[in-house]
């Protein structure tokens, strides 16, 4: 199928519109730097957690989703728990509200807040976690460069353009000189289409988001969303309407236990009489002993959560709060906006690709089928025309949301943490951001360099994930809850994490092992934090501790809990009426109901597309007992420290 002259009328007025929230933000993101980089902290907390969720409905990430359900079926909700998916409930219950007292501009500035200005050690832990920000941004921008590239090429392949875009020749020894080898050829083709595609998306991403700032950013955000909220309640209903006309039962032509959530010592599904590619791909992926992987998922999961947001547009979006308490509320919005409308239209794309997956003709490689092609096939070959339009708008612009969003964080870090602060800290306005422009461009410069270098979706999602979050946690979960951690040991703490996190992707992406991909990452996980704790440890105790003025300030501002009795005594002599933070218990028991509460928000939409009304109805009546409980245990008691 081709797109019609309707679809390309709306994409292309999709991508126009952009342009022109750029161009009018850009007179209102001149206003100052806070302005520029985070609206001057003046958004409403729904709008930014709208925002949010916007960036982490992705087209890389769907793709994958999409891919997941098919493959694993119900059983799928458990895998973004790698991400993890559920640290936004950590968030929403006291992280959010802890890093947004300390009217930070960065992850990196706010360790000033943590450690001061003086303590030994902070200069080298400031610049550890802007070069760790700046990897993990560039890490996003070439997660999000590698899918939309593989998106588009199934809309506009290569034979459709060959004739029109001088590089990409119709003769295909040109993109492997003296090859005999026809279809090796063409594959090489595809995959040059495909990045021509992602380069020439990523400009126009980059001018809305470097010329609008932070108030352009979220107003694209928010008109993109709208759009996705109305693309996947109509992806639903088709998928159901198919489904329902088909007489079809869709658990005949998946493997036993495909439909059910819930698993035993082993994943349990069989693809082997079914489809040989599936299996091939499960036996790939490793999550065969699906306890284990789901325990380690957890395990990890909850160490990273621990850990706080990373120093990315997450972070940021925290920080532009207009409080502690809003910024709670961001977070807890996230969830509730996000995962029922992801999912209905996730579980709808593959409910059409179960339907019809022998006339989807997906690309295969060496490896096999490309499952992750399953979504951009359903929609070029199975929406009707109008809705592809916006349906390719809305995943455009999803793309140009993570994008632009990432990007906003890196220039936060470039211009806040290096430029004004080592290079010239006096800069005017103009220059200021002068700079956020430039520091824009070389940001995308690397992060679509990288991009070049990867071979599908899922191997950079497990590098970011297992990898560069691999080197995070530690001194990121230290830095909160022990007060005798100072700047010294969350140096050598979190350079001791990257560089034992960063060696197995890296020797992936050089081709030199394949050893780490897949699940394999996580059976390292406990040793990457061995290696950690014990850096974090001796460079902790290689140097005094944190003045105790700051530590002071620190624990009255932030009001964290852990193990600050030491600070807390003094602290108390000083100010006799001061309450120690007595919510660990009821925290935890927000962030299990929380963890219960997504889960449920995910399948929800998934009983609703096939119908399994019973089961349904249970999801509901538990997802109210969670919120009536939560009302109480949360909403009413955000401004409790």
């Amino acid at each position: 199928m081709k797109l019609s002259t309707i679809d390309l009328i709306i994409i292309g007025a999709y991508f126009l519109l952009m342009i022109v929230i750029g161009l009018i933000m850009k007179n209102r993101a001149k206003k100052s730097k806070d302005n520029y980089l985070m609206a001057g902290k003046k958004l409403p907390w729904y709008m930014l957690g709208l925002s949010d969720a916007s960036d982490m409905f992705d087209i890389s990430g769907t793709m994958l989703l999409v891919s997941m359900a098919f493959l694993y079926g119900f059983k799928s909700v458990w895998i973004p728990w790698m991400w993890p998916v559920f640290n936004q409930v950590f968030l929403m219950v006291f992280l959010s509200k802890w890093l947004r007292r300390s009217n930070a501009t960065t992850g990196a500035e706010w360790l000033g807040t943590r450690f001061g200005l003086t303590d030994k050690g902070v200069r080298q832990s400031h610049a550890i976690v802007v070069v760790f920000a700046l990897m993990l941004c560039i890490g996003y921008m070439a997660y999000a460069f590698v899918g939309v590239g593989e998106f588009l090429e199934i809309f506009i392949p290569y034979e459709s353009i060959k004739e029109y875009v001088p590089f990409l020749d119709k003769h295909l020894e040109l993109f492997l000189p003296g090859t005999t080898d026809y279809e090796t050829a063409l594959f090489a083709a595809k995959n040059t289409t495909a990045q021509f595609y992602g380069i020439s998306i990523c400009i126009v991403a980059t001018f809305y988001s470097i010329v609008g700032g932070m108030h352009g950013i979220v107003l694209a955000d928010f008109i993109k969303y709208m759009i996705m909220i109305f693309c996947s309640i109509f992806v639903g209903i088709i998928a159901m309407t198919h489904l329902a006309n088909s007489g079809i039962v869709i658990t005949d032509r998946m493997p036993l236990g495909w439909d059910n959530p819930l698993f035993g010592k082993e994943l349990g599904l069989d693809w082997s009489q079914i489809l040989g590619d599936a299996q091939v791909k499960l036996q790939k992926d490793g999550y065969k002993l699906f306890s284990a992987i789901v325990s380690m998922m957890f395990f990890s999961g909850v160490l990273k959560s621990l850990a706080g947001p990373a120093p990315n547009y997450d972070c940021q979006k925290i920080l532009s709060t207009k409080s502690p308490e809003e910024a709670s509320k961001m977070s807890g919005f996230i969830s509730i906006i996000l995962l029922p409308i992801r999912y209905f239209m996730t579980m709808g794309l593959c409910i059409l690709g179960v339907l019809y997956f022998k006339d989807l003709n997906l690309h295969r490689t060496a490896d096999g089928v490309n499952f992750e092609n399953i979504m951009p096939a359903v929609i070029n070959n199975y929406l009707p025309v109008g809705l592809v339009g916006l349906v390719l708008a809305g995943f455009l612009g999803a793309f140009m949301s993570n994008f632009s969003g990432t990007l906003n964080a890196g220039q936060a870090y470039i211009v806040n943490d290096i430029y004004l602060k080592f290079f010239n800290p006096d800069a005017p306005r103009k220059k200021v951001i002068n700079v956020g422009y430039i520091s824009g461009i070389v940001m995308v410069c690397l992060g679509v360099g990288l991009g070049l270098l990867i071979k599908d979706v899922n191997m950079i999602f497990n590098i970011i994930t297992a990898g560069l979050y691999g080197g995070f946690v530690c001194a990121n979960v230290l830095k909160w809850y022990w007060w005798r951690f100072n700047a010294n040991g969350y140096f050598y703490g979190m350079l001791a994490g990257i560089i034992a996190s960063a060696i197995p992707p890296a020797l992936s992406v050089s081709g030199v092992t394949t050893f780490f991909d897949g699940t394999r990452m996580l059976y390292f996980f406990p040793v990457f934090i061995i290696i950690q704790l014990i850096a974090c440890i001796i460079g902790s105790y290689a140097a005094p501790a944190t003045n105790t003025e700051t530590l002071i300030e620190f624990y009255k501002t932030v009001r964290p809990w852990g193990f600050w009795k030491p600070i807390h005594e003094i602290a108390l002599a000083e100010n006799p009426g001061l309450e120690r933070n007595k919510n660990f218990k009821v925290n935890m028991l927000n962030i299990v109901l929380g963890i219960a509460g997504q889960i449920l928000l995910t399948l929800l939409p998934m009983y609703l597309i096939l119908s399994k009304w019973n089961a349904l109805g249970v999801v509901i009546a538990l997802l109210s007992v969670i919120v009536f409980t939560m009302r109480k245990t949360w909403w009413q008691c955000l401004s409790d420290y």
